[in-house]
């Protein structure tokens, strides 16, 4: 364990495990609704979905086109700046499609919220979201998780593509971070 973690909350096993899981229930779900002339479009958040997007995309059994978008509102931060910028925005087209964003955590929902009403612009068949983690106890919106790896405590949580000021990204599992690192 990096000796800045406090505490492990998910080893790699159960990550894997879930993610396998998830695919599953991923492909199930929209096997009638996709097809090779008309794929399911993932949508991945960077940079930290970026680890759990290739592992959960190669467990999804179905025809598939993806695209990153780029958000930012904790600016080398351990909370919410409030305010979303959208950094790098998709090249896709959506009208008409199945859209499915995956995202590596919904913490105020107020990222995800404001993706959502700009990918609603484009008038997309339908719109989910996949989150490896959701707090909920730190929502300010209306945002549901509709695919969701765990429920995480209100701590600053890093590993598995979370970072705090860009560290701790690669570590394989998701744990939490020693408030002294921070504060």
């Amino acid at each position: 364990m990096n000796p800045d973690v406090e505490k492990i909350l998910f080893t790699e096993e159960e990550i894997n495990l879930r993610i396998d899981q998830l695919g599953r229930q991923i492909s199930e779900d929209y096997r009638s609704l996709v097809n090779e002339k008309d794929p399911l479009v993932i949508i991945g958040t960077l940079r930290g979905a970026v680890i759990f997007f290739a592992d959960i995309v190669r467990k999804i059994d179905l025809p598939m086109e993806f695209d990153f978008v780029s958000m930012s509102s904790y600016r080398n931060s351990t909370i919410s700046s409030g305010e979303v910028e959208i950094r790098k925005d998709i090249d896709l087209k959506l009208e008409g499609r199945h859209v499915l964003i995956i995202e590596d955590i919904i913490d105020s929902g107020r990222s995800m919220q404001v993706l959502k009403n700009r990918l609603a612009t484009e008038n997309p068949a339908s719109m989910k979201i996949c989150a490896l983690l959701d707090k909920p106890s730190r929502r300010v919106t209306d945002v549901t998780v509709d695919y969701c790896g765990y429920e995480v405590p209100d701590e600053f949580i890093v590993g598995y593509g979370l970072d705090y000021a860009q560290r701790y990204r690669n570590l394989p599992y998701v744990g939490i971070l020693k408030r002294e690192i921070y504060s």
